[in-house]
């Protein structure tokens, strides 16, 4: 057995936890610490908040002698749109990412090893707006009309302190909104690939016909690619003998080789795929609309 990586032995232990994919295999995912998650979140923030200065630019210019209060519920409309768009629409995607979480090395995955579903994405942004914007706008709008007192104050902060602190006091560093949807927030595995992944013109040796790679789709892609970035022996073999069992090939000895190609010769066939306008999520589904 190859001794641990110094990387991945020197971080928490406290943080690692069991994900178990629709193949059987644990992959041992590490959680986002408080401090990455709240990076990602202010990166998010102050893009956001660039775009709407921009759109407000926008729409002063356009509609500069509109009635002021029909361009406020414009300005309101396009404010809560957008920052609901950007978490939702970024975490649908693969990646399962904002482009603040893939800077700081983070991506949101499903608790039970699953797909990462469109409705738990919408679930736990939209308990966003229940624990952050919904009382910090409601106290803005009320302390610009002057009618902000203590008590409303210190109301609209503890409630939003209180949802603020809640991953700091479990041991899984669930907001509310992971809680409520079954979602972890996750680092991005680092480690190099290996070199056939790297360079894909080096040629493969093995040749995988259209059923075995039929076999899968990009969340299973996904899962290849953190099997064989964990650099688990014990995975690997898992892996590679769950797929050659489906698509009955020979076991050749050579397991991460196996996988290795696999993997490359699947990213071909998807990417193909997407350029005639074909789309496969998952296994369970054989083509969706792009």
């Amino acid at each position: 057995m190859r001794p641990p990586r110094p990387d991945r032995a020197a971080r928490p232990t406290s943080l690692r936890r069991s994900f178990v994919t629709p193949e059987g295999v644990d992959l041992r995912l590490e959680l986002g610490t408080a401090g990455a998650r709240v990076t990602a979140f202010l990166i998010d923030a102050v893009a956001i908040i660039a775009l709407l200065v921009a759109a407000t630019i926008v729409l002063l210019l356009l509609f500069f002698s509109a009635h002021a209060s029909g361009l406020a519920i414009i300005w309101l409309l396009g404010c809560f749109v957008l920052r609901n768009g950007w978490f939702t629409l970024f975490e649908m995607g693969g990646r399962g990412a904002t482009p603040g979480k893939r800077i700081m090395g983070l991506r949101v995955v499903a608790r039970d090893g699953a797909r990462l579903t469109g409705g738990a994405v919408i679930a736990r942004n939209a308990m966003r707006e229940i624990e952050l914007f919904l009382p910090l706008t409601f106290l803005g709008q009320r302390s610009l009309e002057g009618q902000a007192d203590a008590a409303l104050t210190l109301f609209s902060l503890g409630w939003s302190g209180i949802f603020l602190f809640f991953p700091l006091l479990n041991r899984d560093r669930l907001r509310v909104g992971d809680l409520l949807a079954g979602t972890w927030v996750v680092r991005t595995a680092t480690e190099r690939l290996e070199s056939d992944l790297a360079q894909p013109e080096v040629p493969a040796r093995r040749v995988f016909s259209e059923a075995a790679l039929g076999l899968y789709g990009e969340f299973e892609l996904q899962t290849l690619e953190t099997v064989l970035r964990s650099g688990s022996d014990a995975a690997v073999a898992t892996v590679a003998a769950t797929i050659r069992r489906k698509a009955d090939l020979p076991d050749d000895g050579d397991d991460r080789g196996f996988l290795t190609e696999y993997y490359a010769a699947l990213c071909v066939r998807l990417e193909r795929g997407l350029l005639i306008g074909k789309r496969r999520p998952d296994k369970f589904i054989a083509n969706a609309p792009r």
